[in-house]
């Protein structure tokens, strides 16, 4: 069996992100890489989004900037500028595409289905395939997204709205998010914050259905696309070994309190990229300890109370929408993040501090 020096298992965003940051700045030349994916071929999948707090590889991939969103609950809205960060969505087949076609046109790029296929004793591997504890009070970002098309126009397409939390929330957290990408197509995703152990939370196509006749008020609409996933709000169980890094979710990089992921998998693939030649010494890139312990307490918050979370989502935006932004994408400094802080509701928070 054949031997690389550097193995990716797992060739999704976080395995194909490294692979096209190593590629592209010349360090696989004289070295070998293998990709380990199962999948039979690319195609749209997800859709990634976030606010571009900082540069990327992928703007040819962007389906769609905004310099405007809104946050609503019951009968009240709030309408924000980020002109600064605009609000960016990557489509995963423009993602796909891209970097397959630049990986093939590299001889020392292979791919394979199983990692039992070579072999890998004697390579350095970075695993983005995360180890998922199924443990039932863990909470879960889950959703379900579909792309609609009208015949006549719509939507605004120069405001997207983050969060509306006028829907049922069963004891958990629920809101919808729309995605205009012209005015006649959008994105409307229906989001759940919960432990996943009701089963009628799950039951997407109706909420969607119901949300857009009759919240709205969209009757003559066809689907053209549609999405599911599920993001873990907590760290996986993948262990640190010798001669191997893990990235992406398996490598902590999903910030537990947003579900924010693509900008942190970019930094990680940097850090590697610059330190590949010594890559064994180095000090793993890891969003900082101070939002991994803000997160902790927020996401016990939002455990012990749920019905309280849209007017807390709502508050936090009176803050500057900057603030905001940075705070979201792990980028504040401390005066900012008090800025945030200080907008919550002190005794819950504090209760939720000291609670196991």
């Amino acid at each position: 069996m054949k031997d690389f020096d550097y193995i990716i298992i797992g060739g999704g965003c976080a395995g194909l992100s490294l692979a096209y940051e190593l590629d592209i700045h010349k360090k696989l030349q004289d070295k070998t890489l293998a990709i380990i994916e199962p999948r039979n071929e690319y195609k749209r999948d997800k859709t990634w989004s976030f606010w571009k707090i900082i540069p990327h590889n992928f703007d040819d991939c962007v389906k769609k900037s905004w310099n405007n969103f809104s946050i609503n609950i019951p009968n009240k809205t709030k309408h924000l500028e980020c002109k600064n960060y605009p609000y960016q969505s990557i489509d995963s087949g423009l993602f796909y595409e891209k970097i397959i076609k630049k990986l093939k046109e590299n001889k020392n790029i292979s791919f394979y289905k199983d990692i039992s296929e070579i072999n890998s004793e004697n390579s350095f591997i970075f695993n983005s395939v995360p180890k998922l504890d199924l443990n039932k009070n863990n909470l879960w970002q889950h959703f379900c997204g579909v792309e609609i098309e009208t015949e006549k126009n719509f939507f605004d397409d120069e405001i997207m709205n983050l969060m509306d939390f006028d829907c049922e929330q069963k004891e958990s957290v629920h809101f919808f998010y729309t995605l205009p990408y012209s005015k006649n197509k959008a994105l409307v995703e229906s989001t759940w914050i919960s432990m996943m152990n009701d089963d009628s939370e799950k039951n997407y196509d109706n909420q969607i259905k119901d949300y857009v006749e009759n919240h709205l008020n969209l009757k003559d609409y066809k689907i053209t696309y549609k999405e599911e996933g599920a993001i873990p709000l907590f760290y996986p169980a993948n262990k640190t070994e010798k001669n191997k890094i893990n990235i992406g979710t398996a490598g902590n990089m999903t910030r537990l309190s947003t579900g924010y992921t693509f900008l942190n998998i970019q930094e990680q693939s940097r850090l590697i990229r610059k330190n590949i030649e010594n890559i064994n010494k180095i000090k793993l890139f890891e969003i900082e300890k101070k939002y991994q312990f803000l997160d902790k307490i927020f996401l016990k918050v939002i455990k012990k109370n749920p019905n309280l979370m849209p007017g807390i989502f709502f508050k936090m935006f009176d803050s500057s929408s900057n603030t905001v932004i940075k705070f979201l994408s792990n980028k504040s400094n401390i005066f900012e993040d008090f800025s945030i802080i200080l907008k919550m509701p002190k005794w819950i928070f504090i209760k939720a501090l000291f609670r196991n």
